[in-house]
């Protein structure tokens, strides 16, 4: 006789399946999710009804009939349930309200104010708390996804480094998840941007995939056969933080020579800085006035494509350094592609040029001929497809294993 737990388990499974199903391939019939996906007509009506009844699937239209009455199809509803997504940045707090398609309705931009560790996190229950009660309307709040720089143990909701921000083992989902009584999410935001690519990009069908993001710092999301890995305690993808110059730049984490101290986009805006203090003629010099300090990202890459000396030559030093990572990332987990995400590496064909070339003289070609190298498919909402997909995997995605299909097939 089976468990509770166990057919409560079996329950769950089936019904993210039959979920998915109908989210993917929809308009459906109820026969043609039993078919595809091996579970009894009985099982799918059961769990088609919950859903109907939790507004998450309607019924509309009717198929063609194999002889006996047309069945009626299903489809998923999106826009009956919403959730809030949330990315944190050095720089700023974007929230958005965002249906189960990973589509945003409203989204607001706060800046971080400079606020770190304790004041940080009652600053953004605060911004979540204004926009969570101007969100209440007939539909249903699933839950809060939470994406952020730096160390994190999605399973147990913890931050545990993020040197920049200054949070150190802090229990952010706990906290949020108290404060609003709903469900909620925490990952490490370029495992979020990797997840994002595999369920709503152009990468659904790769099985090897890397996710290599460059902006405030850099990280590396890694998928190895259709599953993300995490590492023990949140810890993998780090790239950032690994040492290509043991006698380099000290870096915040407290090692010598980390890549992000030569790649990101902080690192790469002082650069440019100290050309132009040193008298060296750019057109980035232009992009300066008296009210602005800085360049951006995208006038960077403008320079480059209009052939200014200066920003070619700082885009090639950020290949080389790049192209220092991605070799070891090539040989450790001999991906099918590796996905380039960031401002600096949007619209920007000279440095995947430039990339793809040091790495193929670098790598074992054994490993790097197949390996494509290439931009993302996200578009500009990269980060809140992001944070949906996180919670969207976890709450409706569920991956088949071993040892879930085992239970599903012994119902």
């Amino acid at each position: 006789m089976k468990r509770t737990g166990d057919l409560k388990l079996i329950q769950e499974l089936n019904r993210s399946i039959i979920l998915e199903t109908i989210r993917k391939y929809g308009p459906i019939s109820r026969s043609e999710i039993a078919k595809k996906n091996e579970l009894s007509p009985t099982t799918v009506a059961s769990a088609v009804t919950e859903l109907i009844n939790d507004g998450y699937v309607n019924e509309g239209g009717t198929g063609i009939s194999s002889g006996g009455r047309r069945p009626i199809l299903l489809q998923f509803s999106p826009d009956n349930h919403y959730l809030i997504g949330v990315s944190i940045s050095y720089s700023k707090i974007t929230i958005a309200d965002i249906n189960l398609e990973a589509e945003i309705n409203i989204k607001k931009i706060y800046p971080t104010k400079g606020y770190t560790g304790a004041v940080l996190v009652n600053y953004l229950l605060q911004l979540l708390e204004d926009f969570y009660t101007k969100q209440q309307d007939h539909r249903q709040c699933v839950g809060i996804s939470i994406i952020i720089q730096g160390i994190v143990d999605s399973k147990k909701g913890i931050v545990h480094y993020n040197p920049v921000l200054l949070l150190e083992d802090v229990y952010l989902r706990d906290s949020v998840e108290q404060h609003f009584q709903l469900p909620t999410w925490l990952e490490n935001d370029t495992n979020a941007y990797v997840l994002a690519e595999k369920h709503f990009g152009h990468f659904q069908e790769v099985e090897n995939l890397i996710y290599i993001t460059i902006g405030e710092g850099v990280g590396a999301g890694v998928i190895v056969n259709h599953t993300l890995s995490r590492g023990e305690s949140g810890g993998a993808g780090e790239l950032g933080h690994t040492s290509i110059d043991w006698n380099g730049k000290p870096c915040s984490c407290g090692n010598k020579g980390c890549l992000e101290n030569y790649i990101s986009w902080p690192a790469t805006a002082q650069k440019i800085m100290e050309e132009i203090e040193i008298g060296r003629e750019t057109m980035l010099a232009d992009y300066l006035t008296n009210h602005k300090t800085f360049i951006a990202p995208s006038e960077f890459v403008e320079a480059v494509n209009a052939g200014d000396d200066l920003a070619i030559e700082i885009n090639h030093q950020m290949a080389e350094y790049l192209s220092a990572g991605v070799v070891h990332l090539v040989h450790l987990f001999n991906p099918e592609a590796i996905i380039l995400g960031g401002d600096v590496t949007n619209q920007n064909p000279i440095l995947y040029a430039c990339l793809q070339d040091m790495v193929e003289q670098r790598a074992l070609k054994a490993l790097y001929k197949d390996v494509s190298i290439t931009s993302s498919s996200l578009g500009k909402e990269f980060e809140m497809v992001g944070a949906a997909s996180v919670l969207l995997q976890d709450k409706f995605q569920f991956k088949l294993t071993h040892d879930s299909n085992r239970l599903k097939t012994s119902l």
